[in-house]
């Protein structure tokens, strides 16, 4: 049986809700100051265990690697339940980040709160904030996450891209495709 959750839909336009949660590295990032530090912000929902997720960590990696000269910081947050999930519990992110060479960071939600205040439900699923921290963008990283060579839409590309010209967002909102975020029981 699953838990209610009350969640809240962060829509286009809304300012960003702040949070602190400690990273891989020990840190604890506040997503506040990181807009205030950057161009733009994409937060984006994941975890270790999703087989959509790992499907998109090459290409979180190399979107990190074109937009780090542009000041732009990919986020990602894990918020799914490490009890009955333990491959998402913070010692096999820093595992898994290691392993695979993560060049952005990798938060971890323990308390499952930022993903409620964000209204997430898939992983991956994509927030970005520009430079004012205002939600821009919400929605799938890509339209293929099973083959990068047939994709047509970079839809988070395209929304950074945006940003970065002060140009309005093509498409705002599009539907995340992955797994369900895995919420605590009771």
């Amino acid at each position: 049986m699953s838990a209610t959750i009350e969640k809240q839909e962060l829509a286009i336009g809304s300012e960003a809700p702040d949070f602190t949660l400690p990273g891989i590295d020990g840190i604890n990032y506040s997503l506040h100051t990181l807009i205030d530090s950057k161009q733009a912000v994409a937060v984006i929902f994941s975890c270790n265990h999703c087989p959509y997720v790992q499907a998109y960590e090459e290409r979180l990696i190399a979107l990190q690697h074109e937009f780090v000269a542009q000041n732009v910081a990919l986020v990602c947050v894990n918020s799914n339940d490490d009890t009955n999930y333990p491959q998402d519990s913070y010692s096999e992110m820093i595992i898994r980040a290691q392993r695979e060479e993560f060049n952005f960071l990798y938060l971890r939600d323990h308390t499952q709160q930022v993903a409620r205040t964000f209204g997430a439900k898939y992983t991956p699923e994509a927030y970005l904030f520009d430079h004012e921290g205002i939600l821009r963008y919400n929605g799938r990283i890509d339209d293929n996450w099973q083959d990068p060579a047939l994709v047509k839409e970079q839809t988070l590309r395209d929304a950074i891209r945006a940003v970065l010209s002060d140009q309005p967002v093509a498409s705002p909102v599009t539907h995340a495709i992955g797994c369900t975020i895995k919420w605590k029981q009771g």
